[in-house]
């Protein structure tokens, strides 16, 4: 039986039935923040996910944002995106026990070989430090969004109920997954990358394999062999291992 508490000691929740996204609201009330907070929202109506795409949700779905001040340096602050996809993996694996689940590199979560869920960070620096980071979370929990917008080679959407047949209230699952979010980030905050790191490479998808990665003056292919100490991805392209800071995987 677990012990883990319902709800991590000294974190706000905020409620919401509508807004434009949780990260918009995140960001409105991060200057009258007294400590992390949790901005969850029942429905989106400008919902966003990386590089300024688009994030639908159709109703049944989950949207939240923990927003919070980390004393860190903005390259720190990037490694919570590894945090989130820890804490995002445990709690659906919390929900929907057995699920075939593994982690995209950097953060997307994937069940059944399909793309459940997306995360965001956005920060605002001051000097040398972060004055608030963002980190949004958007999950099919109900419905996957159509596949008319992806671009070719893109995963599959896919949703909690279509292939776990779990139904799960959008509100329920936040306090799981804001456990697990402040168990991940106690760890990394306590111990560094490290742990962090290995806990990833554990659950992530096709180590080992051939991917590609794609930016956006780029493709290269090769095989995924880890990923290093800042979060980068270690591609083997014919013997030379590169390290990928940023890019699209694709499989």
């Amino acid at each position: 039986m677990s012990t883990e508490p319902d709800w991590p000691e000294g974190v706000a929740r905020h409620v919401l039935g509508q807004t434009d996204s949780t990260m918009s609201e995140a960001s409105r009330l991060a200057p009258h923040l007294a400590g992390p907070a949790w901005v969850f929202a029942h429905r989106q109506t400008a919902g966003r996910g990386r590089r300024g795409r688009g994030w639908q949700m159709p109703a049944g779905n989950f949207a939240a944002t923990c927003v919070f001040r980390p004393a860190v340096s903005p390259p720190t602050a990037a490694l919570y995106s590894f945090v989130a996809a820890l804490a995002l993996y445990d709690a659906l694996d919390s929900v929907a026990p057995g699920a075939d689940l593994a982690i995209k590199w950097p953060n997307d979560v994937l069940l059944a070989g399909g793309k459940v869920a997306g995360i965001l960070l956005e920060s605002v620096s001051s000097g040398a430090s972060v004055s608030h980071l963002a980190v949004g979370i958007g999950v099919n929990l109900a419905a996957a969004p159509p596949v008319t917008a992806l671009e070719p080679g893109a995963l599959r959407p896919v949703s909690v109920l279509g292939e776990t047949a779990q139904v799960i209230a959008p509100l329920d699952f936040l306090p799981p997954l804001a456990c697990a979010f402040a168990r991940h980030a106690k760890l990394f905050e306590r111990d560094g990358f490290a742990p962090i790191r290995a806990a990833w490479l554990a659950r992530a998808a096709r180590i080992g394999q051939r991917v590609t990665a794609r930016t956006g003056t780029e493709t290269r292919e090769g095989i995924f062999e880890t990923i290093d100490e800042t979060g980068a991805l270690i591609l083997n392209t014919g013997g030379a291992r590169q390290p990928i800071a940023a890019a699209d995987i694709f499989f």
